[in-house]
């Protein structure tokens, strides 16, 4: 851990494979710090079992929601109208009770039930994210998964996320 908050995303998954080397294969091998959908599924293909972050839920409190087409922001104006789920096919009660019309009202008016909503929505995302991959390792077929779901993941450009960070701290530190 430690590594993975703030170095480019190369650096940290080349240095997890250079520690995963030396980990005993029939210990779980933790990797901290890891909670971007993408990173999750390279961190298990360089060897990694199971991963804490903060992520899912500090990005949910800031409004970003995870879809399979990547993080949305539900305070943008197209969202204000919207009947639909935050994803169709996802499960969670945030999706299968409120619409993206509400959720954006409820952040707009910085109301406390869209975090809950929010962080739901995110923690479901990404356990059932970690459940398919799960599936793909048994059914031998991790390698296609995870490079379709990255294919169709867009990361965030570095500078923007930069820049976001930059902006968060400001917020934070006041």
């Amino acid at each position: 851990g430690g590594l993975s908050l703030g170095e480019p995303k190369e650096v940290t998954m080349a240095m997890v494979e250079e520690t995963v080397a030396c980990l005993p294969e029939a210990k779980p091998r933790h990797l901290l710090g890891v909670g971007s959908p993408e990173d999750l599924l390279e961190g298990i293909a360089r060897g990694m079992d199971t991963f804490d972050s903060v992520l899912p839920t500090r990005i949910a409190r800031n409004g970003a929601l995870l879809t399979l087409d990547g993080r949305v922001n539900i305070g943008n104006a197209r969202f204000r109208t919207p009947s639909g789920p935050i994803q169709e096919d996802c499960g969670c009660y945030t999706c299968r009770s409120f619409s993206l019309a509400y959720l954006h009202h409820l952040f707009k008016c910085q109301e406390l039930l869209a975090y809950r909503l929010a962080t739901i929505h995110n923690l479901w995302f990404t356990l059932d994210l970690m459940k398919k991959a799960r599936e793909a390792i048994l059914a031998g077929c991790f390698d296609g998964f995870r490079r379709e779901f990255v294919a169709r993941f867009p990361r965030t450009d570095p500078v923007v996320q930069k820049e976001q960070k930059a902006r968060w701290l400001k917020a934070v530190r006041g």
